[in-house]
């Protein structure tokens, strides 16, 4: 079965909002993130697609869990849940130099790395009220999934500045080659981050 009915298939039996049609998310060079949920009981989607595929889950009783599907596994896996499909194409992109002086974006203070393998690092991170990360670096690109209603200020080395407001699950795909410090503005602040190597 190849990816889009495998995807039109989880639209339809788990009640996905999709519309009329199964579209991605997001669909580029590096990946397709595909926003599923599914009750308990039904096989997860990743399986018998025809890529290696990262599922985060986001909601339910696993929240913010991650796991690895590669593309030769077959098993069939239950869960219950709304999740993100991140299907990882074959385009790998080597990480940048670091040139910048600054540290690498991650590991940070405060973030806890979930799953790494030789495709993709995932970390899950809480900014806290009044602490900004430390300015860094971002040598590889990566996609990000905002938990909860996030507002952030992202300032340059050159004090830049720049206010962006997430609500709860939105998904971001950030290239490479950025160097910043982010502040939490108000309230509370998470998010899941898969860096692709």
């Amino acid at each position: 079965m190849d990816v889009m009915r495998t995807i039109v298939l989880a639209a339809v039996c788990f009640g996905t909002a999709f519309g009329q049609e199964a579209k991605p998310v997001i669909d580029n060079e590096r990946v397709t993130v595909w926003d599923v949920t599914w009750t308990k009981g039904i096989t997860n989607p990743a399986r018998g697609h025809d890529r290696d595929a990262v599922v985060l889950l986001i909601e339910g009783p696993k929240a913010r869990t991650a796991s690895f599907s590669p593309k030769t596994d077959r098993r069939g896996e239950r869960g219950a849940g709304r999740s993100l499909v991140i299907e990882l194409k074959d385009f790998p992109v080597a990480p940048l130099e670091n040139k910048t002086g600054y540290p690498l974006a991650f590991p940070r203070p405060h973030v806890k790395k979930l799953l790494e393998n030789d495709r993709v690092i995932v970390w899950s991170y809480r900014w806290n009220p009044g602490e900004p990360t430390p300015m860094h670096f971002h040598d590889k690109d990566v996609v990000v999934v905002y938990l909860e209603p996030t507002a952030l200020t992202s300032t340059t080395p050159a004090g830049a500045k720049t206010l962006n407001d997430y609500k709860a699950f939105d998904i971001r795909f950030n290239k490479r080659d950025r160097s910043h410090t982010e502040l939490l503005e108000h309230g509370t602040g998470s998010a899941m981050m898969l860096e692709l190597k």
